[in-house]
């Protein structure tokens, strides 16, 4: 057999990447995590591709250029992996900019894959298969779950670093699964989330609340440390706790906006796939809610309460997906939401920054601010506007449903 390639992954989603890589281990390839510093990232992408280009663009092309030229990867044994969902994103482009910045810098031996379902770059896909399928699906569900308690017990841990300490411990567990193919049905993936849960409900913690910001957005601002600068991190370490959803949410928002545009065979296998992910992610919700944590509504029920607050044909990007999660998150009790984009983000802001003001008025007693991520935009710019949703303080009645 050929020796394995390595495959690199560019962050995008902190909480979901650490298991989604194994669904993309194969004979051929070995998937490794970038990570690194945002500053550096950004200084050294900033070098190498236009400035007009998105944050996404600006960070992935430093991390992935960071790495090559560590030294540590043999570019004719290396591959980058590229998602790219389509619609009206220019980071769909990314793969065929990213060739250009490689090969200008002694990196054309370095193979480019797309992971897509839009038949984008067809002759750079990354072969998707039944085993890949089946780990991606616990992956995503563990994620969801996982992330759920560690950001809303880190903030209250009675031991500091307890939190990330019992994460570690379950990324590592689950990490094994996945590499094995064990525990992948989905009466075993939500066995796992109770398990989960109870370990996280055994952790002490302090008594008290913290104001709760709920953090919604783009994907790659809302769920990367490297787009947002650290903002859970940042927001925790200034008393707050994150509300932060889960990914299944934009999988099947993905999946029921795009049928449409699927060949006809494929559109009732797309609907099948939906009902049986919303299965999941009620029995994952349930798991949570019995351990006492929170999270939106399911799918379905969280479209249904958007109805009449965003123009439910915008489906580009996250489209009304984003409206949805901040209404979502204010009639929960989270009144209080930061919607994070990448400045430039053509669907982003049309379909989040245009309804800001048309949401609070339909959601009295709630504030919505927007940040833009953007090289261009100083540390000092984007702290004091967060600062004016932190500082603000809202004393109207709004009760939870």
């Amino acid at each position: 057999m050929a020796e394995r390639k390595t495959l690199l992954i560019p962050s995008l989603l902190d909480d979901w990447f650490p298991l989604l890589r194994y669904a993309f281990a194969s004979e051929r390839w070995e998937p490794v995590l970038l990570d690194g510093d945002w500053r550096e990232a950004e200084s050294l992408g900033m070098r190498h591709v236009h400035n007009d280009l998105c944050v996404p663009f600006v960070l992935i092309t430093g991390q992935v250029l960071a790495a090559l030229r560590s030294g540590m990867y043999e570019p004719g044994r290396t591959g980058v992996l590229i998602s790219q969902a389509g619609d009206a994103c220019r980071g769909s482009c990314l793969i065929r900019l990213l060739r250009k910045v490689l090969d200008r810098e002694g990196f054309s031996q370095v193979q480019l894959l797309s992971l897509n379902v839009r038949g984008i770059d067809r002759g750079a896909a990354l072969p998707v298969g039944p085993r890949m399928a089946l780990r991606a699906r616990a992956a995503l569900f563990w994620g969801d779950a996982l992330a759920a308690m560690v950001h809303q017990t880190r903030p209250y841990e009675a031991s500091s670093g307890a939190a990330d300490a019992l994460r570690r411990k379950w990324l590592d567990l689950l990490g094994r699964d996945l590499a094995k193919d064990r525990g992948l049905s989905g009466r075993a993936i939500l066995r796992r989330c109770r398990e989960m849960a109870a370990d996280f409900r055994r952790l002490p913690v302090k008594a008290g609340r913290r104001q709760v910001i709920a953090v919604t957005g783009d994907i790659y601002t809302k769920n990367c440390h490297l787009g947002n600068r650290d903002l859970v991190r940042w927001l925790e370490a200034h008393g707050c706790e994150t509300a932060v959803n889960g990914m299944s949410w934009y999988v099947l928002y993905y999946i029921d906006t795009h049928l449409d545009v699927w060949p006809r065979p494929a559109r009732l296998g797309g609907k099948l796939l939906g009902a049986h992910l919303e299965r999941l992610q009620r029995g994952m919700l349930d798991t949570l809610r019995a351990a006492g944590f929170t999270a939106l509504p399911p799918y379905w029920a969280l479209k249904a309460q958007a109805a009449g607050l965003a123009p439910m044909s915008c489906a580009l990007g996250a489209g009304w997906l984003m409206a949805a999660e901040m209404a979502g998150w204010v009639r929960s009790g989270r009144r209080k939401v930061l919607c994070c984009q990448s400045f430039g983000c053509l669907p982003g802001h049309i379909c989040a920054r245009g309804q800001y003001a048309s949401l609070m008025r339909k959601l009295p007693g709630s504030l919505i601010v927007g940040v833009d991520f953007d090289p261009s935009t100083g540390e000092g710019t984007l702290e004091s506007r967060i600062r004016m949703l932190l500082d603000e303080d809202l004393d109207l009645p709004f009760p939870r449903e």
